[in-house]
């Protein structure tokens, strides 16, 4: 069935345009093109402006490699560089070492409670790491929970928080899932038949993990080691509460928000953190070509599960419950703060209040509302045009449409600072008719950054969604004399209405708590979102008990949305299974 009804105002549109430049203009091409110009104008020339200025002469605007060669000249960059590249390294060496016990136990041995196990351990995922900075300070600091007990019982003193070791510590407990989601799906992908046939040779215990189990599953581990990788480099608020700032991102932001946005070290900063994401996807990329990991029967068959002996479980208990306690210390120690009412060289709080949800109420109702209508617009707007480019690419043969793809895509590995950045500078020099104020002060600037960096994951939703709606029911429409216009508003976009609710959920919820690119745009407290007032909060002493406070309420809102998005997911997916019975 033809798929190239065009409305009435396309079809007008197009009979106006010259027949060499716009041969065939439809509704879904002017769609297209609006969706490519606005990507372009909210993600390729802020990061373009960004690289920009980065290579140009601050004097005489010239393009030239000295802010480069003034950047490793100087002694501060040339650490944060390396400290950057050193936690992010160590942060995927400690991500590792608690995701592939969890992994491996859960996936190899018959375990009682392994899918609580797989599901508690998802839980820092739905805390943002600088929301659980300053509580492990508390738990794990020089005298917080842990050392003051080790200080008592054996006289000594662990330096986990001390400088870059608290931030490898916060960002790999907090990111671990990563590895630990797309570990346990290799891992269970395995052909069993390579691994009795490997017993049957004699390898056993570690040899066979070494040598067989963990390079069967590389490709898993190394898709979440790279995400960890990306992640830490980038991550802005983390270091600033843990008042770290000799690294890449905390640099980048000193320097545009102390010394100005004309500085071009803020520039040359953001360069090399959008050259270390690509580069970290492609050096994972380099790892995985010319190998083969393809399983022989179907599904892999997964590895073969067998009992532990008593003595076996319990240690395999031990380690997972100690992991356990150790990745959920930051929520234990968040719930502490907020409810405590002095927590200060002792080992827990000296008395618990309702008080700092009292006073985070009292001084936050504004940064909750603005919160709700920053992630809200962001949120409407992904799934708009996350179905709009979802249906350009699976159900036309639009030119480019790969390219719209991928540029949506593309924000992932733009990190927030830098976006943040690259709108300071495009944005500042446009003045906004009857507000008075340049763009990159307004709020909707901010609502705009959330929704290109959300943009992504309701993309990803709404292409699942499309690609479960039988192309034959719109063919049935069309036939029956609909036009496309009307088809995808009776037919598909009802059908998708399970991926693109997910997709506003995840949207919502994840851009509720962002900070790195808000934090660049925030112009007044008045138009601060959450992220930021707890950002706020966390800064003295007296205020982290409301901070802690307020960062529960981020916490319960990204729970919130992850797991309704999950329970959204799998209803859709029983509704269409019970369609497709019936």
């Amino acid at each position: 069935m033809s798929n190239t009804h065009e409305t009435p105002v396309a079809t007008g549109l197009a009979e106006r345009m010259p027949g060499w430049l716009f041969p065939r203009l439809s509704g879904l091409h002017i769609v297209a093109l609006f969706i490519a110009l606005l990507l372009t104008g909210l993600l390729l020339i802020p990061v373009a402006q960004v690289i920009f200025v980065a290579f140009q002469n601050p004097a005489t605007g010239a393009l030239t490699l000295q802010n480069f060669v003034d950047f490793f000249g100087t002694s501060l960059f040339r650490e944060s560089f390396w400290n950057s590249f050193y936690v992010s390294a160590m942060s995927v060496v400690v991500a590792t070492a608690i995701a592939l016990p969890l992994a491996y136990i859960t996936t190899r041995f018959h375990f009682s409670g392994s899918i609580l196990i797989q599901s508690l351990g998802f839980i820092p995922l739905i805390m943002p790491p600088f929301v659980g900075a300053v509580a492990m300070q508390l738990i794990f600091g020089r005298n917080g929970t842990v050392n003051l007990l080790l200080g008592e019982r054996f006289g000594i003193n662990i330096p986990f928080m001390e400088g870059l070791n608290g931030v490898i510590l916060v960002q790999s407990i907090h990111y671990f899932p990563f590895i630990l989601i797309n570990l346990s799906a290799s891992l269970r992908n395995i052909d069993r038949s390579m691994e009795e046939a490997a017993q049957n040779l004699g390898s056993s215990g570690m040899r066979l993990f070494r040598k067989i189990v963990f390079p069967l599953a590389m490709p898993g581990y190394v898709a979440g080691a790279a995400l960890v990788f990306i992640k830490v480099f980038d991550d802005l608020g983390t270091p600033l509460l843990l008042n770290v700032n000799n690294m890449l991102a905390p640099q980048a932001y000193l320097r545009i928000s102390g010394v100005g946005i004309s500085d071009p070290m803020g520039y040359v900063i953001s360069v090399i953190l959008v050259a270390f994401s690509i580069l970290s996807l492609w050096a994972s990329f380099l790892v995985m070509r010319g190998k083969d990991y393809a399983t022989v029967q179907k599904g892999g068959g997964g590895m073969a599960k067998r009992d532990l002996k008593p003595a076996e479980k319990v240690a395999a208990y031990g380690v997972v419950i100690f992991i356990l306690l150790v990745v959920l210390s930051p929520h234990i120690g968040l719930a502490l703060l907020s409810f405590g009412t002095i927590w200060s060289f002792a080992p827990l709080p000296d008395a618990y209040t309702l008080q700092n949800y009292v006073t985070m109420w009292a001084g936050s109702k504004t940064f909750i509302v603005n919160t709700v209508l920053y992630a809200g617009i962001a949120a409407t707007l992904d799934v708009i045009l996350g179905t709009a480019i979802a249906y350009i690419v699976i159900r036309t043969k639009i030119f480019g449409r790969k390219g719209l793809d991928y540029l949506a895509t593309a924000a992932l590995a733009v990190p927030g600072v830098v976006l943040g950045i690259g709108y300071l500078r495009t944005f500042h020099a446009i003045d906004v008719p009857l507000i008075g104020k340049p763009l990159a002060s307004w709020w909707v600037i901010i609502a705009m950054a959330l929704m290109i960096r959300r943009l992504p994951y309701a993309l990803r939703a709404c292409m699942a969604a499309l690609q479960q709606v039988s192309l034959a029911l719109e063919e049935a429409a069309e036939s029956l004399g609909a036009t496309k216009r009307r088809t995808i508003q009776k037919v598909v976009v009802p059908l998708m209405t399970g991926g693109i609710l997910a997709g506003f959920v995840t949207s919502f919820a994840t851009a509720a708590v962002e900070l790195s690119a808000t934090i660049m745009l925030v112009s007044s407290n008045n138009d601060a979102p959450l992220a930021y007032g707890i950002y706020l909060f966390m800064q003295t002493p007296s205020g982290r008990g409301a901070g802690a406070a307020l960062g529960i309420v981020a916490v319960i809102v990204v729970a919130i949305g992850t797991i309704a998005s999950q329970i959204i997911i799998e209803r859709d997916k029983k509704l269409k299974a019970s369609g497709d019975v019936q």
